[in-house]
């Protein structure tokens, strides 16, 4: 009897998903022409626009969208498996998908888009220390040369969503014009969101910021933001006491008010600084994970006007 009422959920259960439409960026389209793989969740959301009412897209996403940045990656069979029959690999670039490396060398047929190309790149303080070659170099060709995060500036992800819009076009160019279309459907709103924010941010008295991550460079120039102190460089690694004690420092030499946490880590250190130096902690959003969502970019950088209007402000 149970294995009846198992079997019988199971089958309800897919009969649900098939009615609501609802598909997981991990499972392959069965009837796809072209199956376009994005390497993490600023990719994809990007990516998702782009190939809104195209026919025969199997669009899915490599990595999870809970995993934030990729440094450390780590593929999953899942991850491979998702691999398997592409003919489109969209990556950020700029070092981001160092783990790529060894899976673009064992597909390399796959054609490859690299989000980031034509961005110029804020020098950061280390590298990643990883190395590629031949066909997985491009994904990583600017690998030494800076920060990965270009998203996180509108101006870049404008950008990023243009080249994106390129090779899918250069790939599937019988629906280049479907393409180009949804690019500038979603630039348009991008460009919205940007003046709205430039509107709001521009004018704002306090100008310093201490973010958790090296994510906001770009997003900081493109403001004219300060960025005073970083508070863990690389992520997944706590600094040393010393390190610690040199972000106090520079808040309080900078009399910076505002730290801001990512809603991907946990505020611990932000909140220890913040009694240390009665700086206030705030969220910022770089858009590494979250819903798979068309309009999630635009949702969480307003969210992000909202936390810095607040913050910097008092």
């Amino acid at each position: 009897m149970k294995k009846k009422c198992s079997a019988l959920l199971a089958l309800l259960l897919a009969a649900c998903l098939l009615l609501s439409g609802c598909t997981d960026p991990h499972e392959s389209g069965k009837d796809a022409r072209l199956k376009v793989v994005t390497s993490f969740y600023p990719v994809y959301i990007a990516a998702l626009n782009l190939v809104d009412g195209v026919p025969g897209v199997d669009l899915q996403n490599l990595t999870q969208p809970t995993t934030g940045c990729l440094h450390d990656y780590q593929l999953t069979p899942e991850d491979m498996i998702a691999m398997e029959g592409a003919d489109v690999l969209v990556v950020n670039g700029a070092g981001m998908e160092s783990f790529l490396t060894k899976v673009l060398e064992s597909y390399p047929s796959v054609g490859l888009i690299t989000a980031s190309d034509g961005i110029a790149l804020i020098e950061e303080e280390h590298d990643h220390g990883h190395e590629g070659h031949d066909h997985a170099a491009e994904a990583h060709s600017h690998e030494e040369e800076g920060n990965p995060h270009v998203w996180v500036s509108i101006s870049n992800y404008m950008q990023y969503v243009q080249n994106i819009a390129d090779g899918l076009s250069n790939a599937d160019p019988d629906h280049r014009a479907v393409y180009q279309i949804n690019a500038q459907k979603y630039l348009a709103k991008l460009t919205e969101l940007k003046t709205k924010m430039h509107g709001a941010l521009d004018s704002l008295p306090n100008r310093g910021i201490v973010t958790f991550h090296e994510a906001f460079g770009y997003f900081a120039e493109e403001f004219d933001l300060q960025v005073e102190a970083v508070i863990e460089r690389e992520p997944g690694t706590d600094p040393t006491v010393q390190e610690l004690i040199e972000t106090v420092d520079k808040i309080e030499e900078s009399g910076c008010r505002a730290l801001f946490a990512e809603p991907q880590y946990e505020a611990r250190l932000a909140e220890t600084i913040s009694a240390e130096t009665g700086a206030k902690v705030y969220t910022l959003d770089p858009c590494v994970s979250g819903e798979y969502d068309k309009d999630a970019y635009l949702k969480a950088m307003e969210e992000n006007l909202k936390q810095l209007v607040e913050a910097l402000s008092e």
